[in-house]
C-alpha cells in the first residue's frame, strides 16, 4: 500500500499525532548517533549552569544576577532529563563527565573567564544559547519522532525555555553591549567563534575549520569572586542600622506598618544567592541532584527578593533609598566553608518552620490589608517547606542528626565576625537610621499621620542577630 492511498481510522490523527506520517518513515538517526549529541547538550547546559552560578555573587547588575539564578536552574533541570534518558538509551558507564570535545572546554573557559559583565553577557546570550538553540532543531528536524519520542519530547519541552532565554539575552544584549562595547571585545569575539567552529558547532555536526582552538582569558584558570558586588541602585551596603526582626516580632506595631519591614526582609535576600552560588560553585563531587536541588533553592531565593522589589514598587516607594546590605553573604563567603555556609543556611532554615517563624510572617502579611505581601509571604512559607526538605536530603544526611546539624550551624553562625565597629572606622557605613524617612514616606501614601513611637525606632544589628539571638562580640 502506497503512503498516498494510506489512511488512518476515520481520519484520526496518525502515529499518535506526535508527527506526519513521512516524518515518521524518515531513517532519522541511530542511539549512537543521538547520544552522542544529547552528551553535548548535557555538557553545553551543564557548563552553562556552572558559569551562571559562579558569577552570580560579583556580577553587579541586579536584573543579570537575578536572570543568572533563573536561567542557571532552568539549564540545570534540562541537564538532569538528558541525563535520564541517555541513562534509558545506554548501559552505564554513561561517561557524562567526560568533555565531548576540547575546543567545546575551551569556548565555556573564556566565558566562564570574562572580566567584564558585556562580554560574559555576549559569550552566553550572544554565542552559546543560540547555537544550542539551533542545534535542538535539528537534532528534532533529523531524529526520528517516534522511535526517538523521549529525546524528541525532551528537546521540545527544553526549546521553550531556551526561546525564553533567548529573548531576555537579546534585550540584554541589546542594553548592554553597544559599538564602543562591540569594538572592545572584538578579539574575545572571535576566540569563541573560532573554538565554536573548531568544535564542529554545539552538537559537533557542523563543518570545523583548519584553525586551532586557543585561549585568551582563560589561560589563567578562573577564581571565584566571594565578595557580593552591587550597581550603583545599591547604596551602603554594609549598613545595619536597623534591625527588621525586633520591629517584626514585637507585638506593639500594627501590621499595615510591619509590611515595610517585610518588603525589606525580601528584597535583601538577594544576599542568600550571592551566599548559595559560593557553596554550589565550590563544592565538588556530589551527585548531581545536589546540585539541581541548590540550584532551585537559590532561585527561590531570588524570586524571593524580586518580591520585595515588586512590593515597593507597588506601594509607590523607591527601594534604592534604602541601604539594602550584603554583609551575610560577605561574612559567609569569606570567613566560612562550603559545607559551613551550608550549616548556617540550614540552621537559618530551621528557625523559619515554627510558629514564630514563617507562619508569623504569614499571619502579619493577613492582617496587613496589603494583598501582594498576604500572596507573597503565603509561597513564600511554601518555599521554605521546599528548603527544608533539600537541607535534609543534602546536609542533614551528612550528621548522626537533625540536632547535631542544627547544633554545628549556630556553631558555624557564631564564628562568623560581622564588625560593626570596623566597618564605620573605615568609613564603610554610618549604619544610618534609615526607617524614620522610609516610614513618613509610607504614611504619606496611605494618608496617615507618622505615629511618634514607630518614627522612633531604632534597634540596630550591632548587638541583636537577624534571628534574635545576642551577639557576644562586636568589632
Amino acid at each position: 500500500m502506497s503512503l498516498k492511498g494510506y489512511q488512518s481510522y476515520k481520519g484520526l490523527p496518525f502515529v499518535a499525532g506526535i508527527a506526519k506520517f513521512e516524518h515518521a518513515m524518515s531513517p532519522g538517526m541511530s542511539v549512537e548517533e543521538c547520544v552522542l549529541r544529547l552528551k553535548r547538550f548535557h555538557y553545553t547546559l551543564k557548563r552553562v549552569h556552572e558559569i551562571m552560578t559562579a558569577r552570580i555573587t560579583a556580577e553587579p547588575i541586579y536584573e543579570i544576577k537575578t536572570a543568572f539564578s533563573l536561567h542557571a536552574y532552568l539549564a540545570s533541570e534540562h541537564v538532569s532529563a538528558i541525563r535520564k534518558r541517555i541513562s534509558e538509551m545506554r548501559e552505564p558507564p554513561l561517561g557524562l563527565d567526560v568533555v565531548p570535545d576540547a575546543a567545546l572546554e575551551v569556548l565555556f573557559d573564556e566565558i566562564l573567564c570574562a572580566p567584564s559583565t558585556q562580554e560574559l553577557i555576549w559569550g552566553l546570550y550572544g554565542v552559546v544559547l543560540p547555537a544550542l538553540k539551533e542545534s535542538m532543531e535539528k537534532y528534532m528536524a533529523e531524529t526520528s519522532p517516534l522511535a526517538d519520542h523521549p529525546s524528541y519530547r525532551l528537546c521540545k519541552i527544553a526549546l521553550l525555555e531556551i526561546n525564553e532565554i533567548n529573548d531576555y539575552g537579546t534585550q540584554a544584549v541589546g542594553s548592554l553591549v553597544d559599538a564602543e562595547a562591540r569594538g572592545r571585545m572584538k578579539h574575545f569575539a572571535e576566540v569563541l567563534e573560532t573554538n565554536l567552529v573548531a568544535a564542529g558547532g554545539i552538537d559537533g555536526t557542523g563543518e570545523k575549520s583548519d584553525r586551532k582552538s586557543e585561549r585568551f582569558y582563560s589561560v589563567k584558570p578562573y577564581e571565584y569572586q566571594r565578595v557580593p558586588k552591587r550597581d550603583e541602585r545599591w547604596k551602603d551596603s554594609y549598613n545595619q542600622g536597623v534591625n527588621a526582626e525586633v520591629f517584626l516580632y514585637d507585638p506593639k506595631y500594627p501590621a499595615q506598618v510591619k509590611t515595610l519591614m517585610m518588603f525589606f526582609k525580601r528584597i535583601r535576600e538577594i544576599d542568600v544567592p550571592e551566599m548559595m552560588a559560593s557553596i554550589i560553585t565550590e563544592t565538588k563531587g556530589k551527585p548531581w541532584g545536589y546540585y539541581n536541588d541548590m540550584s532551585r533553592q537559590l532561585w527561590d531565593e531570588a524570586r524571593h527578593s524580586m518580591m520585595g522589589e515588586v512590593g515597593f514598587v507597588n506601594l509607590g516607594i523607591d527601594w534604592t533609598k534604602i541601604p539594602v546590605n550584603m554583609t551575610w553573604a560577605l561574612g559567609l563567603n569569606t570567613q566560612l566553608k562550603p559545607m559551613e555556609r551550608h550549616a548556617v543556611l540550614y540552621f537559618i532554615e530551621q528557625g523559619l518552620m515554627p510558629k514564630t517563624g514563617k507562619r508569623h510572617e504569614w499571619e502579619v502579611a493577613m492582617a496587613s490589608g496589603n494583598g501582594l505581601s498576604r500572596l507573597f509571604q503565603d509561597f513564600d512559607w511554601a518555599d521554605e517547606v521546599l528548603h527544608a526538605r533539600i537541607g535534609r536530603d543534602w546536609y542533614v544526611s551528612d550528621f548522626k542528626d537533625a540536632t547535631e546539624a542544627i547544633e554545628y550551624g549556630d556553631k558555624c553562625w557564631s564564628r562568623v565576625l560581622l564588625d560593626w565597629n570596623q566597618w564605620k572606622k573605615e568609613g564603610l557605613t554610618e549604619h544610618r537610621n534609615w526607617w524614620p524617612e522610609i516610614y513618613t514616606e509610607a504614611c504619606r501614601i496611605w494618608g496617615l499621620q507618622p505615629d511618634p513611637e514607630i518614627l522612633a525606632y531604632d534597634t540596630t544589628y550591632e548587638k541583636v542577630r537577624p534571628d534574635l539571638k545576642n551577639i557576644a562580640v562586636s568589632g
